[in-house]
């Protein structure tokens, strides 16, 4: 298999976890060849709350994936997620130039789409084509070339705080790190766990992470709808702690290992520890108990992604149903809550279309990280002129440069 020296990284920084994936271009597609993950100190729901922690969890990650990926990362595609994210559709016109669709043409048409009024405190991240129309012929996905006078598009343009956009920014800037692209992260999830047919015949995706839940609506090939709902699973770990009385710290660990959202699932007889604060010795109690913590916050979560989908009137355009993702939805029973509330079939959404390090990213809490390796993939082949995301060097090459600048 021929190589060549393209890296490409993705940055999730997430409430409960910031991870970093390595991805390398090879003649058959990306590999993954590096992962590091720390725990996320100084953000709360996708925003930063704490420069100097969410500068440090970020170097650790970062650490991490140049060590295992033996590279140097200078470059990343970095996530962006929060209640500050807001969706919505547009539509532009122009008058063709010379009567056939040149690319400047599909450059002016997306700018006059784009050309409404946002607020000030708020920036727009993406500009994203739903489909166009020439001379009055719609669904047309790719119209360059084609003969016309008059062409429109339709497009979802999403919009970010400029402050929360900024400070993202400056994290990976202070950790030495360039941002390549600032991208959505349900939308780089999209990339890593929707198939194409998914997305023609209309899916949505339920990106379910520590603080927030992301939600957005394909149809028709193209995103129609994204929101975001301040409710993840810090909620499920909180209700865990105070029920079970525990350090939020082991509640976490308790809901990894053994959380389930369907009670029913359970062996009656099933036991687990759970450690007492204050230092008193642990308890064992039945792990339906614990279900029991669980499920009702579950199905609050799908409850309102149920009303977020009604309130849109997208729901009966979602022939493929449902796919969930993120660290959340490891759970045992999430997709049978799911279906139940939703009433939707539903799936499980983990990386797929990835090489090398398969095993260790295949899991719903790798999507994002996978999926903006696959979003920076796509734009490097669109701009192939564009910079490495990343330099291979060896271990003594960088002993060497920390002593130049050391010394």
């Amino acid at each position: 298999m021929a190589r060549r020296d393209e890296l490409i990284v993705g940055l999730d920084i997430g409430t409960t976890k910031i991870a970093a994936v390595v991805g390398e271009v090879t003649d058959d597609g990306i590999d993954v060849i590096g992962v590091g993950t720390h725990a996320s100190r100084g953000l709360r729901k996708g925003v930063v709350t704490h420069i100097d922690n969410t500068i440090t969890s970020i170097r650790r990650a970062v650490e991490e994936a140049e060590l295992m990926a033996g590279c140097e990362i200078s470059s990343v595609y970095a996530g962006i997620a929060g209640g500050h994210i807001h969706g919505f559709n547009s539509h532009g016109i122009v008058a063709v130039k010379d009567r056939e669709v040149r690319a400047s043409d599909i450059s002016r048409v997306i700018d006059a789409a784009k050309a409404v009024a946002i607020p000030m405190d708020k920036e727009i991240v993406h500009v994203l084509p739903q489909d166009f129309v020439v001379d009055g012929q719609d669904g047309i996905k790719e119209p360059l070339g084609m003969s016309g006078v008059r062409l429109e598009t339709k497009v979802h343009i999403v919009t970010a705080g400029v402050t929360s956009a900024q400070n993202i920014v400056k994290c990976c800037q202070r950790c030495g790190l360039q941002v390549a692209d600032l991208v959505l992260q349900p939308l780089a999830s999209s990339e890593a766990v929707l198939h194409s047919d998914e997305k023609e015949l209309g899916v949505v995706l339920i990106d379910i992470g520590g603080g927030t839940t992301d939600i957005t609506i394909f149809s028709e090939g193209a995103i129609v709808h994204t929101s975001v709902i301040a409710v993840g699973g810090n909620y499920i770990t909180n209700d865990i702690s105070v029920g079970l009385r525990t350090p939020s710290l082991e509640a976490e660990k308790i809901k990894q290992r053994w959380g389930c959202a369907t009670a029913s699932l359970i062996d009656p007889e099933d036991e687990i520890e759970v450690p007492s604060v204050g230092g008193r010795a642990p308890r064992r109690i039945s792990r339906s108990i614990l279900a029991e913590i669980v499920q009702p916050r579950v199905e609050e979560i799908f409850l309102l992604v149920q009303r977020e989908l009604e309130r849109t009137g997208f729901h009966d355009l979602l022939a493929s149903g449902a796919v969930i993702t993120g660290g959340t939805t490891i759970m045992e029973g999430m997709p049978e809550v799911a279906e139940e509330v939703l009433n939707l079939p539903v799936r499980r959404g983990s990386p797929r279309n990835i090489g090398g390090l398969v095993d260790v990213v295949k899991s719903p809490a790798f999507s994002t990280g996978v999926g903006l390796v696959l979003h920076g993939a796509k734009q490097l082949e669109a701009n192939p002129g564009s910079r490495m995301r990343g330099e291979r060097t060896t271990f003594s090459g960088r002993v060497r440069d920390w002593f130049a600048r050391v010394f």
